[in-house]
């Protein structure tokens, strides 16, 4: 029942359409446009104030035809760039771009699957749950979209995210993480006329460093330092440095000890360089960037994600991921969802592609799992 040329003419048509974090207002007017003339009830959200961008999340819904709790679908409006100006290739069935820029597949994938699987069931006036499609902002950019959803405008407590590769898994399993600052307050002084009166923050970032174990720290837990800024000029002791980094855990009281091993390490270095001033400030900030996800097996989206696969005769493997997604918001919020793949490839790059015949698997499963919920078939 999938239409293979009309969902590949509608991924085309929406990766052409630039929508780098921030900018996602033209893709969004087409998205309500196509949603509204399915007869779904559109609504907007008042996101892009808090992004500072030009567009808000989108939500739709529709009614659906029998009685079951709501479901929702989603994905992601934005992409990373290089992503102006968008020229597709598809040969042999493999959509690319021209080498020049991104392709969008994450996640123009994802909303191409669920607009089709919503033709599917209303021009074959097939029997579904009510049905409620999330389109977010951001997400590129640190889950902006996600963070800032009104979700008092949703009605499911559950559903599924389109945004990960795998089209025979789910993914079940992604870390918490905290963003972490670090401040070394120093002293100056003339690197050649005076350099016993000034105190060296790189020397003291170094001494940490040096001290501190990054990577992978263990199976559930890694970590990481990823810009280091500071100093003004060769013959200066530099008196600041500026520390950006961040740690990862399934485990949320190893995110927290990681976390205090990184920061005591500074303050225990600082330690080393005090002098009748005292010494040295140092300055830790640490926000949590998202919350883990932790699916139960026996969850009903994982039940009828298993059926609706068993169905189709594939096996569903759960996933434990390294990073995170929106799915990590929702679940914070008290909203499971299953993340599932659509079939991109090398995504954040020149080499990104996608199969349409990834694509219509994925489309075939969604489409199987709201016929499973419609049937009342998970309880």
């Amino acid at each position: 029942m999938i239409n293979s040329q009309r969902l590949a003419k509608r991924f085309k048509d929406l990766v052409e359409i630039d929508s780098l974090s921030r900018e996602e207002h033209n893709v969004a007017v087409v998205l309500e446009k196509t949603l509204t003339s399915m007869g779904a009830i559109v609504c907007f959200d008042n996101a892009k104030e808090k992004v500072d961008g030009n567009c808000s999340n989108l939500i739709a819904k529709f009614k659906g035809t029998v009685d079951r709790k709501p479901i929702f679908l989603s994905g992601h409006m934005d992409t990373v760039g290089p992503g102006k100006n968008i020229k597709v290739k598809f040969e042999d069935g493999i959509f690319k771009s021209d080498g020049t820029t991104i392709l969008g597949a994450d996640d123009k994938s994802a909303i191409a699957i669920i607009l089709e699987v919503m033709d599917v069931i209303l021009e074959n006036n097939m029997e579904y749950p009510p049905i409620e499609i999330i389109f977010t902002v951001c997400e590129e950019i640190g889950l902006l979209g996600a963070k800032t959803l009104d979700y008092s405008l949703m009605d499911s407590t559950f559903g599924y995210i389109l945004d990960s590769t795998d089209t025979e898994g789910i993914v079940t399993k992604a870390p918490a993480s905290n963003k972490i600052i670090l401040k070394i307050y120093g002293r100056a002084a003339h690197a050649g006329a005076a350099p016993e009166n000034g105190i060296n923050a790189i020397s003291i970032a170094s001494k940490a460093i040096s001290n501190l174990s990054l990577g992978r720290i263990d199976e559930e837990t890694t970590c990481n330092l990823g810009t280091i800024k500071g100093g003004v000029a060769t013959n200066i002791v530099p008196e600041f440095v500026e520390i950006h980094g961040e740690a990862r855990s399934h485990d949320p009281e190893k995110l927290n000890i990681i976390t205090d091993k990184i920061i005591t390490s500074f303050r225990t270095a600082a330690q080393a360089f005090k002098d009748s001033s005292g010494a040295p400030k140092i300055e830790a900030i640490v926000e949590n960037d998202f919350p883990n996800t932790n699916i139960p097996e026996n969850h009903e989206a994982i039940q009828l994600a298993r059926r609706a696969a068993d169905n189709m005769g594939i096996s569903l493997a759960s996933k434990t991921i390294g990073g995170g997604a929106d799915a990590n918001i929702f679940f914070g919020k008290g909203i499971i969802a299953g993340v599932l793949g659509t079939g991109m490839t090398d995504v954040h790059t020149l080499n990104e592609s996608i199969d349409i015949k990834d694509m219509e698997n994925s489309a075939r499963l969604v489409l199987e799992i709201l016929k499973v919920h419609a049937a009342g078939e998970i309880n």
